[in-house]
């Protein structure tokens, strides 16, 4: 029964050109009169199937965006130790007061960003349980692709401190964790871009998705 309904969904153009070859032939219809309707039933038909796999394509692709939303949310946000902001609070340890006020204000900045992530991770479960994910596709895709953005300024901030001032081992050790699998996150996120700019026409570009770097050099304390 469900290759029979495969066939008719798939192949329903034929079918009725070959029922409209076979009426026509019976009650000897003009062959202009003939060519014309299944000319018109062959352009339905080609349109039907290209309107079709682009939908087919458009919900692959609103699936992962589902997919690697939930992931940079419970990876890189709220209490994971990958956060970015987590290994910022991790200054707090050091006596470089400095680093204490920089490590505060983004304690401030990381309440924002998870009252931010939570409500567009809820948004979009709502919006794919009724049906509208893919109405919002592009909007979803500049929304996580601005959170991205502004979240990768920390994280860029981070390096800049790292190669200035001297940190803990343990901090470093985190942070290139946290570089590592960022990484892989942002080669993904740059795929799904690609995939998205070529099926939904998105004006957001693949490089716009930075990646994270290693601190190779580590500062040396300066003796007191």
């Amino acid at each position: 029964m469900n290759i029979l309904k495969i066939v008719i969904y798939n192949g329903w153009a034929l079918i009725i050109i070959t029922a409209v070859a076979i009426i026509g032939y019976v009650f000897e219809w003009p062959i202009a009169v003939l060519a014309t309707v299944i000319g018109i039933i062959l352009v339905i038909g080609l349109v039907t199937a290209v309107v079709s796999t682009r939908e087919k394509e458009l919900e692959k692709t609103s699936h992962k965006l589902r997919q690697i939303t939930g992931y940079f949310y419970h990876r890189f946000m709220g209490d994971s130790s990958l956060s970015i902001f987590a290994i910022i609070n991790s200054l707090f340890k050091t006596d470089d007061h400095k680093l204490w006020e920089w490590a505060r204000a983004c304690d401030m900045s990381q309440r924002v960003f998870n009252t931010w992530c939570s409500g567009f991770t809820s948004r979009l479960e709502v919006d794919t349980k009724t049906g509208r994910f893919t109405i919002y596709l592009r909007s979803y895709l500049n929304e996580l692709w601005l959170l991205t953005s502004l979240y990768y300024e920390f994280v860029e901030q981070f390096y800049e401190i790292a190669q200035k001032i001297p940190l803990p081992k343990e901090t470093l050790e985190q942070y290139h964790k946290f570089v590592v699998e960022y990484n892989s996150f942002a080669e993904q996120f740059r795929e799904l871009i690609g995939e998205m700019k070529r099926i939904a026409r998105t004006e957001v570009e693949p490089p716009s998705i930075k990646l994270a770097h290693e601190v190779l050099t580590i500062p040396v304390e300066k003796e007191k």
